[in-house]
């Protein structure tokens, strides 16, 4: 996601959802990031790391949704 460091700060500061989206986000990127240091995952870590990856996903697009609705 490429945003304006300003903005990010701004949002982050200033609108409680976005900052909670924020942080959840980060958390996902670094449990994604354990996932693929293991050279094999079990069919249950496949499945969390598919379900972490949808999650992240989702909160990502509700994020640019609250970024477009304060740049227009």
């Amino acid at each position: 996601m490429d945003i304006d460091q300003t903005l990010l700060q701004n949002l982050t500061e200033t609108n409680p959802r976005f900052r909670m989206l924020y942080e959840e986000h980060t958390l996902f990127e670094k449990q994604l990031s354990e996932y693929d240091k293991k050279g094999y995952l079990s069919p249950h870590e496949l499945l969390e790391k598919n379900k972490v990856k949808k999650m992240k996903l989702v909160g990502k697009d509700e994020m640019e949704e609250i970024i477009q609705s304060v740049t227009t």
